[in-house]
């Protein structure tokens, strides 16, 4: 339950001890990573903005951020995170099972709150700003949360339950309750469906055939459905999402750009490169050379 990057978080391919699931990860866009890729998981997330602008993407709408700014991402939703221009993003990722709130005699929390909010019942504000009234006591519960997890005294567990319990009761009144479980499109959770595959198979080689025929379409119909979802194309998203992992890549480790490219899921050196290129604008040597340049430049 260490601060550390998210890199570390990518690499153990788990987001927390399953005894008590709950962490936290210290990021940094572009230093730590370029971006985060839309992607979604069963965990409740959320994004404290450190210092910087960048943007937070929620079911496909984008709002921009800022320092001080609370991101809120209930299970299941399709959220990534990018760079405003050239200006540094530097945030806190705190990710938590609900599971852990629960009861198992299914109490009046666990029966009201935290099963719906689980079941998509619950909706509400995503983004808190010093602004909003309920802030103060909202950014007080996190950072308390914070500043138990740097020293882990006995019975810190106890500790950070109470401050999330005491976290969703000021969230309480800005969410709304559903009596029936929200109608997710059947669309919308086909591009769930794709987002995960491309997470669990980008090394491998997948085509347009290979993606409609995991979401049950047709190749022309899912590229319309593709592009009309996301605004891109999916070999525009495919080959995003690996040039990401690329980045990632040659910054952790010291294997070659072809080594690093066919790790990423690119078959051809010279496709690779010209996607990098047309990208970031520079080759995949000179953005590692200039990446690992500015960690060393003090802040």
């Amino acid at each position: 339950m260490n601060l550390h990057t998210r890199e570390a978080y990518h690499e153990k391919k788990t987001h927390f001890d399953a005894a008590f699931p709950y962490n936290t990860y210290l990021c940094c866009i572009p230093q730590d990573f370029l971006s985060v890729p839309l992607h979604w998981h069963e965990e409740m997330e959320i994004i404290y903005i450190k210092k910087g602008r960048g943007y937070v993407s929620v079911d496909l709408s984008s709002f921009e951020v800022r320092e001080q700014y609370i991101v809120f991402i209930i299970p299941g939703q399709i959220h990534g995170i990018s760079q405003y221009g050239n200006v540094r993003l530097e945030y806190e990722t705190i990710l938590f099972d609900l599971g852990m709130l629960e009861s198992k005699n299914l109490d009046i929390c666990t029966a009201s709150f935290f099963m719906p909010l689980q079941q998509s019942r619950i909706t509400g504000r995503h983004i808190y700003t010093p602004q909003n009234p309920a802030y103060p006591k909202i950014a007080g519960w996190i950072d308390q949360a914070d500043e138990i997890c740097k020293t882990f005294p006995c019975g810190y567990q106890l500790a950070i339950k109470g401050c999330l319990f005491s976290l969703f009761y000021e969230l309480l009144p800005d969410w709304n309750h559903s009596a029936a479980q929200v109608k997710i499109p059947p669309s919308f959770e086909k591009l769930k469906k794709i987002i995960r595959y491309v997470e669990s198979h980008y090394q491998e080689r997948i085509t347009i055939q290979d993606a409609a025929s995991y979401c049950d379409y047709s190749p022309s119909h899912f590229m319309k459905y593709f592009k009309r979802a996301m605004g891109m194309s999916f070999i525009e998203y495919l080959n995003g999402f690996r040039l990401e992992k690329a980045c990632q890549l040659l910054l952790a480790s010291d294997s070659t750009v072809l080594e690093i490219s066919q790790e990423a899921g690119f078959d051809n050196l010279s496709y690779f490169n010209r996607c990098f290129k047309k990208k970031f604008a520079q080759t995949p040597s000179a953005y590692r050379s200039m990446q690992l340049h500015l960690r060393q430049v003090p802040d």
